[in-house]
Order: structure tokens, then C-alpha cells, then sequence
């Protein structure tokens, strides 16, 4: 068995990876083989957690008039209700799991305290954790991005439905090309889309490497773990 090259991870994961071909909606095949891609990924022994988004749920609730707080929160909410459906189908194939979140809900999860979640990444759990940073305007990228700090993860995994990053959106454009390194600098200065600034920005900060790669292939996050250069890397050490 190959030694994976990380031995604490946080993956994000977006809302729409969930869900089915129209990315809305919760998908149980999407979810089980999920679920089985992190069992493999928990066996190689490293310490992995999980901020999920909420697209597949809820997107664009403020641009339809709801007030932007409230959105948010609407939003928080959804990650929630992912957060759930992948414990339920990590239980299901054998991994212990914990969901932590931001937002206090009676008798749904944990309330998220650092000190408790590096207690479950030592015993050898799953987090998945909820509803952001628990406050408005900071995205889920943000979120992943603090978090990952706060447990001391290596890198920050953004599994995404593209297998990188690129100079424009290759779904729409044939001939966009794909980095496979970048600076926090360039990704900032060229405006391109790998995550928000706000997380870029504590991400340079704080020397935390990022790398983006396509989750809806199988195998994937084994590969990434194992220090397998696919996708793109921003900060860190250029392969």
C-alpha cells in the first residue's frame, strides 16, 4: 500500500456533488460513492475532515429578494441537511463520523469547539462540519479555509466538477487552458476562481496549500492523498 503523503486533510466539498445530473437535490448513488471513496481514504490512516456546501439545496436566495442575513442563514442551513445525508451514508458503509456545527441545533450533531474536533481526528473519525462559520457574508470556502487552520490540516482539498483550475470556465470554453500550479498572487491578481478572496487571502496568510480536482471522478481523493500531482495546486511547493 502506498504511505499517503498527508496525514491530516480538511476536503471541501460543494453542495452540487451531492446531487444529481441537474446538480439540485440530494442523489444516494452520488452519496454512496462518496461515502466509499472516503472509507478507502480514511483507511490509508490519515485524519480527514469535510465542509460540504449547500448549492444543490439553496443558491442565490438574496438575489431573489431574501434578505442577505437571512439568506445566509438559510444557507448555513442547507449545509446542514447535507452534512446529515453523508453521515448517514459514511455510517452506512462502517466509518465512525461526527458532525459538528457552527449553528447550535438540539439534538442534531455537535456544537463545533476546536478542541472536541481534533478529539474525533485523533480517535480516528470523519468530521463533517456544518453551517459555515456560524456567522453571515463568509462563505463556505472561507469556512473550509479557517477550519483547516484551526485542526492544523497540511492542505485544503477543494473537489470541484472541473479538474482544476483554468483561464476561463472549460464547460463553456473548449480552449481554456488548465494551470497547473499558481501563486495565492496570481489567482488574486487575475480575479480567477478557485475560491473567494477572502479565503485566498487567509489561505497566503497562513501558508495553507490548496489543491482543486475534479471529485466526480473516482479515485480522485486516494490520488490527491497519496501526493499525486492532479488538478492544480495554489501555494505550497510547485511539483
Amino acid at each position: 500500500m502506498v504511505e499517503p503523503h498527508y496525514r491530516r486533510v480538511l476536503l471541501k466539498l460543494s453542495g452540487e456533488a451531492l446531487g444529481g445530473e441537474e446538480g439540485s437535490g440530494l442523489a444516494p448513488d452520488r452519496l454512496e460513492a462518496l461515502a466509499r471513496e472516503l472509507a478507502e481514504a480514511r483507511a490509508l490512516g490519515v485524519e480527514l475532515a469535510l465542509v460540504v456546501g449547500g448549492g444543490n439545496i439553496l443558491r442565490g436566495a438574496s438575489a431573489r429578494g431574501i434578505d442577505r442575513v437571512r439568506a445566509d442563514y438559510m444557507g448555513m442551513l442547507a449545509t446542514l441537511i447535507n452534512a446529515l445525508a453523508l453521515e448517514d451514508a459514511l455510517r452506512r458503509v462502517g466509518v465512525p463520523v461526527r458532525v459538528l456545527s457552527a449553528l447550535r441545533v438540539e439534538g442534531v450533531g455537535e456544537p463545533y469547539h476546536r478542541e472536541r474536533a481534533l478529539e474525533h481526528l485523533s480517535a480516528g473519525r470523519i468530521l463533517i462540519l456544518a453551517c459555515g462559520t456560524g456567522n453571515p457574508f463568509f462563505t463556505t470556502d472561507t469556512a473550509a479555509t479557517l477550519r483547516a487552520l484551526e485542526i492544523g490540516a497540511q492542505i485544503l482539498f477543494k473537489a470541484t466538477k472541473v479538474d482544476g483550475v483554468y483561464d476561463d470556465d472549460p464547460l463553456r470554453n473548449p480552449r481554456a487552458r488548465k494551470y497547473d500550479y499558481l501563486s495565492y498572487e496570481e489567482v488574486l491578481a487575475r480575479g480567477l476562481k478557485v475560491m473567494d478572496a477572502t479565503a485566498i487571502t487567509l489561505a497566503r496568510e497562513h501558508g495553507l496549500p490548496v489543491r482543486v480536482f475534479n471529485m466526480l471522478k473516482s479515485g480522485q481523493i486516494k490520488r490527491a492523498l497519496q501526493g499525486e500531482n492532479i488538478g492544480t495546486l495554489v501555494g505550497g511547493e510547485k511539483a
